[in-house]
């Protein structure tokens, strides 16, 4: 069966990130992510998580400016080094967390960088993440995301995605797939996950449009999580939503 998870970054964020492991358990949540970790320890993240007793199930990779607008690192030619750097801060995070998946953004393209030299450079850097990750059994992922809430994204649609997972060629690779990115675009999201169940290895979602808890907007979520059953999927189901009330608890879900 499928699990719900809840996305710490982003669910009960009136609260300091590290009393947020116990209200995700107290919400009903056995699994939880994190979009960047990075800005408290490695203790304080661990202790708080045992003794929530939920599991990080994933993190992202440090990504350099990406969320403050910039290009990030993953296609960026000349940022080697510094994914490197976000590589080693990572795994360190990741093994001491004892992460499942840690997730690799893409990032935008750059300005005098064709697509396809930003395609190769994200192709080189995932196929390194994979054999930094592999010999601790965690899984590399890769997202894609709308262009209109990140413009010049440089991974957008599952065929993007589907096409990178080829170029990898890793094991451990696989679809981080988020339903709300899908549908932001007006993607079919039942056909998509149908389409590429082999590949995808996590699943987010949040309505849309808003990108709030399921009910806020149009999405058809009982049908949703229904594909998600037929399809085979035994991974994570991610909360990755707004919940300005602070209330959003796995009953909301209808899971």
């Amino acid at each position: 069966m499928p699990r719900l998870a809840a996305n710490l970054s982003l669910l009960f964020a009136d609260r300091p990130l590290p009393e947020r492991f116990a209200a995700a358990r107290q919400a009903g949540f056995d699994e939880v992510e994190i979009q960047f970790p990075y800005s408290h320890s490695i203790p304080e993240l661990a202790t708080a998580c045992q003794a929530a007793g939920v599991r990080v199930v994933l993190i992202n990779l440090p990504a350099g400016d990406l969320m403050q607008g910039g290009d990030g690192l993953a296609c960026v030619p000349a940022q080697t080094d510094a994914f490197v750097d976000a590589l080693q801060q990572g795994l360190a995070y990741a093994t001491a967390l004892d992460v499942q998946c840690v997730n690799v953004l893409a990032g935008r393209l750059p300005a005098g960088v064709s697509r396809q030299q930003a395609l190769a450079t994200l192709t080189g850097r995932l196929q390194l993440a994979c054999r930094t990750f592999a010999p601790h059994g965690i899984t590399v992922t890769c997202e894609a995301i709308n262009p209109l809430d990140m413009p010049r994204f440089l991974v957008n649609d599952c065929d993007d995605m589907e096409a990178l997972h080829q170029a990898v060629g890793c094991d451990n690779f696989g679809l981080q797939f988020d339903i709300y990115h899908m549908a932001r675009q007006q993607h079919d999201v039942t056909a998509l996950l149908e389409k590429h169940a082999a590949h995808i290895v996590h699943i987010q979602f949040a309505d849309c449009p808003g990108r709030g808890a399921p009910g806020t907007g149009t999405l058809d979520f009982k049908r949703i999580f229904m594909k998600i059953r037929e399809i085979g999927y035994r991974g994570s189901v991610a909360a990755e939503l707004l919940d300005p009330d602070g209330t959003f608890t796995t009953s909301r879900c209808n899971f």
